[in-house]
């Protein structure tokens, strides 16, 4: 009998032990999934940027210092596409500045606030914006999730035997960075 009770015992431990991991993996994917989005909106915002500098280009001429700044932070923020969570957001919040710059200083050309090609990328970018918000949260909401089951009694038994590990969020830097560009049409 008492061989039978230790059977059961060790049966349910296997058990849940197997229910734990699966929930891990299939937090851990979710995160993964977040993850893909935010890379996703990024990628359409930094592909976005180069036809809005050519609109705007043609008459913001002399203000090649924030033009530039546009164009480098978007280098930047192209060539960390592989880079973590947290040195991403770094680089796109740098990007966003630059853009919420640009935008501000458009509103001194009347002739380009009136260009439908500008007003057509600048509602885009607002889109994008949007969905780059909502893919953050998404993704952090996956990560609090995965470090919770990671940190928390008996899970973290099994993801500590299984090398599961606390994820990133994927945070801005500065508050001013957090705002969404303002886009006044």
């Amino acid at each position: 009998m008492t061989g039978l009770i230790i059977l059961a015992i060790v049966v349910a431990a296997i058990g849940y032990a197997i229910f734990v991991y699966n929930d891990l993996v299939s937090k851990r994917q979710l995160k993964e999934e977040g993850w893909s989005g935010i890379d996703v909106q990024l990628k359409r915002r930094t592909d976005m940027i180069p036809n809005l500098m050519e609109t705007v280009k043609g008459y913001m001429g002399h203000e090649r210092e924030t033009l530039e700044a546009v164009t480098q932070a978007r280098a930047a923020a192209t060539a960390g596409a592989n880079a973590g969570p947290a040195e991403r957001s770094a680089l796109e919040g740098a990007l966003s500045g630059a853009l919420g710059k640009l935008l501000a200083i458009a509103e001194a050309y009347p002739d380009l606030k009136a260009n439908t090609t500008f007003l057509e990328f600048q509602s885009a970018l607002q889109n994008v914006e949007d969905e780059i918000q909502l893919s953050r949260r998404y993704y952090n909401g996956s990560v609090r999730n995965l470090n919770t089951a990671v940190e928390s009694f008996p899970s973290n038994v099994v993801a500590n035997a299984f090398k599961f590990e606390k994820a990133e969020y994927f945070e801005l830097e500065n508050e001013a960075d957090r705002a969404v560009p303002s886009v006044k049409f």
